[in-house]
């Protein structure tokens, strides 16, 4: 019957095997702020299933090609891809740039770039050698007319110094027109580009975007972005974090089990100093965790990132019944050299106890179904059901296969003899230790007020991975739009309203709605665009008539410029003066070095310039801007279907600080409770986690004080039991606070293990002394109880190995809580207990 149920278990389990990556899904649908969330989601779909591509270039002019080559080549992969948006409404804003300037940096551009019409005018009709040095023999003049100051002209002599010096020595080389006509250093954003991509998600897989963000790199490798423009592409947004989730959580998993069962083994070993009973436990234990997993995914459906961690406590537990029931057994084979009689005499002195701790584990964990933390819900619910499986294969399973492989007899007594001086401390010095452990205890609870919890999802996921490093890194941006939070509003007048009620708030940075991509003082801008157009369209519309330059003409062009550009130094010095004369002698050097070099060089001023002169043309286009004129693409993230308009929000201050973001999202629900948005959810999810976590430990620990109180009768009884459970649940706080550990959606499960392990471990120790046991750290059931703890803890750190930062908190946790739980079983417990009321003859 259990082969046959351990093969249909392990089929099923293979067959529907799911996990859920998505911790925004381990906090229950039915809270009135998830429903918001939900809503939300399901409004702005492609919001929440995007990715966002990330293309970096040298300059700005690069990026533009590179992201533009990008996008188009995406767009024709329908079968991966709903939309590609290089930024919302990219073309709009390449034709209405200028107008989204303050008015005076407008009018400071146009009228620079009215000034530079003449040489603009030579590089459109003279795009050579030649007509760059033109170009640069006309900015000396500014210079000389004192329009400019020559260090002014600093960074740009610079940056083309840099450029011809690369290219002379067959380096990749780059030039900003775009840097030149702004006359401020470079900024990071300047070499960004966003396309945000709405993919094809395939749910049946267990990474849904893997097929387009491998077909996305797969196009940035044929495209040759790298070489050809010096472009990187990174990967972020919701869908590769995801699916990199998963990816971080089976990294290393398959190499962590294994030397987690070799170990276990090891420890087995030394507890059962019998391959064929080490064998017949661990065929239970397999069988067991097929039979949960199982019926763990007919309940759930998919595992998620809390869920998953019921094979550890699974294993921890399942072991904990199969050494107990083993201990026991050998110890009653010492004394009984016949294996049915043994095991009879084992099953009748162990049943007892492990029935009781596998009901009160049970019912500790099922306790936590009610909570609206899907995550511990459904690891309670699998790992309520899992303990009934543990024990129930323990006590019908084991035996049957110690039987059938004979398990052999013990010719030595179980126990720690070596243990005795400290049986005899704890009984002589029994006063002192209570009162010194309880003090100690309670001493520390003030420490409590400065425990932290840490419900940022984002601080659950590895940093080294491509998709959380480069949204860390962008976090910060407003156009990433990490940290925003979100409105809908009825109307536009609506919005309107909420965004002036919002822009006082001083928690809040910036307020946008669809009405903030209508520019304001626009009749002055257009004017100072027109004034510009007047003079750069002549230029625009000519039609060239220049013959190309011959060998001799670009060379003396070259020493001509050099030469004005110490002229122009002359005795001066400065930065301004030193860019003089290192491009003054960059541009002799390139002289000499003939026609080969002079086409390269011109290859990269004139590709950037081509991009700058495309974009020019296309700025000169604006027109006034209405609500009426907008994009269709644009309304549409912003007013839906029905007329309801977004107002998107976001914070001041740290975007990295917790806190914060907390503050803030409290201030906009203050003024808006009908937000939504990841501050809120970091805000809302930690209370209800904490919430949570208190009723559900209340109905643990009277599930479990009812069920103590029905098996042991006595008041005394139960209060021996749990408060050492509770002191052990207070000392791992604790130490949490003085060693600088947060509590997360991940590590918090360490507390139902508390409870779990504990119990049953504190169960072993009052049903033995209840019995009359006395020297109980001698006997076999410290021995049980030590070598269980010990494969508990192998289980624990291969989840502290993890690479995911969630999972390696939360081996932490278990850990941390595993030593406390275990000191207060095996030092406090036989002390608060004193000498059994009977003692057996």
């Amino acid at each position: 019957m259990s082969t046959l149920l351990c093969l249909g278990s392990a089929f099923y389990t293979v067959k529907y095997f799911s996990i859920s990556t998505d911790i925004s899904q381990l906090i229950s649908s039915d809270l009135p702020w998830r429903q918001r969330e939900l809503k939300f989601h399901e409004t702005f779909p492609g919001r929440n299933q995007t990715i966002l591509i990330v293309v970096q270039a040298p300059t700005a002019e690069l990026v533009s090609q590179a992201s533009s080559a990008l996008g188009q080549a995406l767009q024709r992969r329908p079968d991966l891809f709903h939309t590609i948006n290089q930024t919302s409404g990219a073309d709009f804003f390449r034709k209405n740039g200028l107008l989204f300037l303050a008015t005076e940096e407008v009018e400071r551009v146009s009228g620079r770039l009215v000034e530079a019409t003449p040489l603009i005018n030579v590089l459109v009709h003279d795009r050579s050698i030649r007509g760059l040095t033109q170009a640069l023999s006309f900015s000396l003049l500014g210079i000389q007319g004192g329009r400019i100051s020559l260090d002014d002209a600093a960074l740009a002599f610079s940056s083309i110094t840099d450029a011809i010096d690369n290219v002379s020595v067959n380096r990749q080389a780059a030039f900003s027109w775009t840097a030149l006509m702004s006359g401020r250093p470079v900024e990071v954003n300047d070499l960004r580009r966003f396309i945000a991509v709405w993919p094809v998600l395939n749910f049946t897989a267990l990474e849904p975007g893997r097929a387009a963000t491998d077909a996305i790199r797969q196009t940035v490798a044929d495209l040759n972005l790298a070489s050809q423009f010096g472009a990187s592409v990174r990967l972020t947004g919701p869908v590769p974090i995801a699916d990199e989730e998963f990816a971080t959580v089976k990294e290393g998993a398959l190499i962590n089990n294994l030397a987690t069962i070799v170990i276990v083994l090891v420890i087995l070993w030394l507890a059962l100093h019998s391959a064929r009973i080490i064998l017949a436990v661990f065929i239970t234990l397999f069988v067991g965790l097929c039979m949960a997993s199982a019926i763990g995914l007919m309940i759930v459906g998919a595992f998620n990132l809390i869920s998953i961690a019921f094979a550890v406590l699974f294993i921890g537990l399942g072991v904990d019944f199969g050494i107990q029931f083993s201990v026991r057994y050998r110890a009653e084979r010492h004394k009984i050299d016949d294996l049915r009689t043994a095991l009879t005499q084992a099953a009748a002195r162990v049943g007892a106890p492990l029935t009781l701790a596998a009901a009160a584990t049970a019912a500790g964990f099922l306790s936590f179904l009610p909570t609206p933390y899907r995550g511990l819900s459904e690891l309670g619910q699998i790992a309520g059901m899992g303990m009934i499986i543990a024990f129930v294969t323990s006590v019908t399973l084991l035996p049957a296969l110690l039987t059938i492989f004979k398990a052999p007899g013990e010719s030595e007594q179980l126990g720690y003899k070596a243990m005795a001086p400290l049986d005899r401390f704890l009984e002589t010095h029994r006063i002192a230790i209570i009162s010194l452990t309880g003090l100690v205890a309670i001493g520390g609870l003030p420490l409590l007020f400065y425990l932290r919890f840490d419900f940022n999802p984002i601080n659950l996921r590895n940093p080294n991975v491509e998709s959380v490093a480069t949204f860390l890194d962008l976090r910060s941006n407003p156009e990433m739009g990490a940290n925003s939070v979100h409105v809908l509003a009825p109307s536009m007048d609506e919005a309107r309203k909420i965004a002036d009620r919002m822009s006082g708030l001083s928690s809040v940075s910036r307020v946008r709605t669809l009405a903030s991509f209508v520019p304001e003082d626009q009749p002055r801008k257009l004017a100072a665009i027109n004034r510009l157009n007047t003079s750069l369209g002549r230029v625009f519309n000519s039609t060239p008539n220049v013959r190309p330059p011959t060998e001799e003409q670009n060379r003396s062009s070259l020493r001509s410029a050099a030469a004005r550009l110490i002229q122009t130094a002359g005795t001066k010095t400065g930065k301004g003066a030193d860019a003089a004369k290192n491009l003054s002698a960059s541009l002799n050097k390139l002289a000499d070095l003939g026609p080969a070099k002079w086409q390269q060089v011109e290859a990269v001023f004139v590709g950037s310039l081509d991009v700058v002169i495309r974009d020019l043309k296309v700025l000169l286009g604006a027109r006034p801007i209405t609500l009426q004129s907008l994009p269709k693409e644009m309304v549409d993230e912003w007013i839906t279907s029905d007329k309801r308009a977004l107002v998107d929000i976001l914070p001041s201050g740290d975007p990295n600080d917790n806190e914060n973001l907390r503050a803030f999202a409290r201030s906009v629900l203050e003024v808006a409770p009908e937000a939504t948005g990841g501050p809120i959810s970091i805000l809302q999810s930690g209370d209800t986690i904490v919430s949570a976590f208190i009723h559900a430990g209340f109905w643990a620990l009277i599930s479990i004080a009812i069920l103590l109180w029905i098996t042991l009768r006595r008041l005394s009884d139960v209060l021996l039991t749990l408060l050492p459970l509770l002191l052990a649940g207070a000392v791992t706080l604790e130490i949490c606070v003085l060693i600088g550990m947060q509590l997360n959606f991940a590590n918090i499960i360490a507390l139902p293990l508390l409870l779990g392990v504990g119990v049953a471990f504190k169960i072993y120790y009052i049903m033995a002394w209840r019995a009359g046991q006395t020297n109980l750290l001698q006997s076999s059931l410290t021995r049980a109880v030590m070598f269980s703890a010990m494969t508990t803890a192998t289980a624990f750190g291969s989840l502290w190995l993890s690479s995911h930062p969630g999972t390696s908190s939360m081996g932490k946790l278990m850990a941390l809580s595993l030593v406390c739980t275990m000191a207060a079983a095996v030092l406090f417990q036989p002390a608060l207990m004193g000498r059994p009321r009977k003692v057996q003859s």
